[in-house]
């Protein structure tokens, strides 16, 4: 079995499996690890093992790179005590759980340590997937908490390997400097990366350049981490958060419009290939089976897999209303929720191929050389808790989500119409100097004006009737108006984000819509007839 062919097997399962889970409304993910199981079962595929550095330095920072992009800072912000309690304390209190269970299940503690610290992460590609449909709030929740507890769970990962590989007592107090070094450094990383890159985004005029910056941006931040020993996630994540907030102000609409439908195909067959490459890894799992029967495995990854699943549900009925009893203010009171709606967060625990990769670079030896025993058994229990987790909450979600009864969430949509407004509205306070400037006609500003009233009233974006398209100058003049209404506008909603008046993720939608609309604007320019000098009828910017 070739890499190529490889890779034309997993990208074509991707794409049938998710056609065909489209077609049978069933959870995309739940196929799509069933296809990789039966393509795990054909002998060619016998012998298939993803490096684990593959996922961790390919797959996880493009992920978590295009997941940070698309995530509200505003909303981070204003959750972030639970967010970080979500991905650090839980995180540790599911690595303990998985940890007793383990051990009293036959496992030394320093191995049980380190599947506890496999099992300990959510998969940020599992809960995106089936969790569309809750609101805002909680979908910001579930999803900052898996771009997070992977660099949690991989810092306590190192701590066990140390302690089993060198045979050295564990410590606390080293755990906690090696937790606070990784996220303070990778933040810091991340951050850097982001705001160096700034002076480039802003200097770079060609679209493929900026395109081509976009799809490194996540390894320019995750390599100089790992050098340095910190969290690559949270450098990679950092730096999304960053670029988000300042792209733009520096970023053309036309180089966004491309990067963004390059991350869209990508992130869509990279989380796909990943739930195919983990239904693979299970037949190989239960053929590389040979330290304990394969009875005693499959009781075994039960057991650890109702671990999981209970000490999160666990976690959301307890932590918070400990919480609610010290902090009592009314800010706070008006965010909680009922114990029906904290139902979701708790159902959303999926694992998936982040646990398989770092169960992977468990090393066959110790650091004296002799074989680590075991270790097949947790690969085989690390692939169950991921395919139990994933056939057992991911489809059951959905029904999880409508039992809640979340209600209506408008404020998106109002944010959203606000931002349309207001746009609107700026524009056509700067209408009459610009219509002046580019001594546009009077019939292509009055039908200008016309839309803009009308996205100024009702929130809803209009169609552009040039006017008269007979003569090029008053069409090209018409345009330019239009062109530099469209700067007034993004400038306006910069503003709104700044003061906090939309939410990045309506901010991201709008300025999509703008986007759109300056590459009609492109196209209809450069179809005007030329000049008589021979030269084209475009606008400059």
């Amino acid at each position: 079995m070739t890499g190529l062919e490889l890779i034309v097997v997993v990208v074509t399962a991707v794409l049938l499996m998710t056609w065909t889970a489209h077609r049978l409304r069933v959870s995309e993910p739940l196929l799509l690890l069933i296809g990789g199981i039966l393509i795990g079962l054909l002998p060619r595929f016998a012998d298939i093992h993803p490096p684990s550095d593959v996922v961790l330095l390919l797959f996880l920072p493009a992920l978590l790179y295009w997941e940070s992009l698309t995530t509200s800072l505003r909303e981070v912000k204003n959750n972030f005590r639970s967010i970080a309690l979500q991905a650090t304390g839980l995180v540790l209190v599911t690595a303990l759980a998985v940890a007793v269970v383990a051990h009293a299940l036959g496992y030394s503690w320093p191995l049980a340590f380190v599947l506890g610290a496999v099992l300990a992460p959510t998969d940020v590609s599992a809960v995106a997937a089936v969790a569309r449909a809750m609101p805002r709030r909680m979908l910001t929740l579930l999803r900052t908490e898996s771009l997070l507890n992977d660099g949690m769970a991989l810092v306590l990962l190192a701590v066990g390997l140390e302690v089993l590989t060198t045979g050295e007592p564990f410590s606390w107090s080293h755990t906690a400097m090696r937790f606070l070094e990784a996220y303070a450094g990778g933040a810091a990383v991340g951050a850097a990366t982001a705001l160096l890159l700034v002076p480039v985004r802003r200097y770079v005029g060609d679209r493929i350049l900026h395109s081509g910056l976009s799809v490194v941006t996540p390894f320019l931040a995750c390599l100089p981490a790992e050098a340095l020993h910190v969290s690559g996630v949270l450098a990679v994540v950092t730096c999304g958060l960053v670029t988000s907030r300042v792209g733009p102000r520096v970023i053309g609409s036309d180089a966004r419009l491309q990067a963004t439908s390059f991350w869209e195909v990508t992130t869509f067959l990279l989380n796909g290939a990943l739930f195919v490459l983990v239904g693979i890894q299970l037949p190989a799992a239960v053929r590389a089976l040979t330290s304990i029967s394969l009875l005693q495995a499959t009781v075994i990854a039960a057991v650890v897999s109702a671990t999981v699943i209970a000490t999160r549900v666990a976690w959301f009925y307890t932590i918070p209303y400990v919480i609610r009893l010290l902090d009592r203010r009314p800010r706070q009171r008006e965010r909680r929720i009922s114990a029906r709606q904290r139902l979701p967060l708790a159902w959303a625990g999926m694992r998936g191929a982040i646990s398989l990769a770092a169960a992977l670079t468990i090393p066959a030896t110790t650091s004296g050389g002799r074989p680590l025993g075991q270790r097949d058994a947790v690969v085989f229990i690390t692939v169950v808790v991921i395919v139990v987790t994933l056939a057992v909450l991911g489809p059951a979600l959905p029904a999880v989500v409508r039992w809640a009864r979340f209600g209506e969430d408008t404020t998106e949509a109002a944010e959203e119409t606000l931002a349309v407004r207001h746009l609107a509205t700026t524009a056509l306070a700067e209408m009459a100097a610009l219509a002046h400037r580019f001594d546009t006609p009077d019939a292509a500003t009055a039908q200008i004006a016309k839309d803009l009233r009308k996205q100024a009233t009702v929130g809803s974006g209009g169609t552009h009737d040039d006017g008269s398209p007979d003569l090029r100058r008053q069409m090209n003049a018409a345009y330019a108006l239009q062109a530099a209404l469209l700067d007034i506008k993004r400038a306006a909603l910069s503003d709104l984000r700044r003061h906090s008046r939309i939410d990045d993720v309506v901010l991201l939608r709008v300025q999509r819509f703008l986007d759109a609309e300056e590459q009609h604007l492109r196209l209809r320019t450069a179809l005007l007839p030329p000049d008589a000098d021979g030269t084209d009828g475009g606008f400059t910017r």
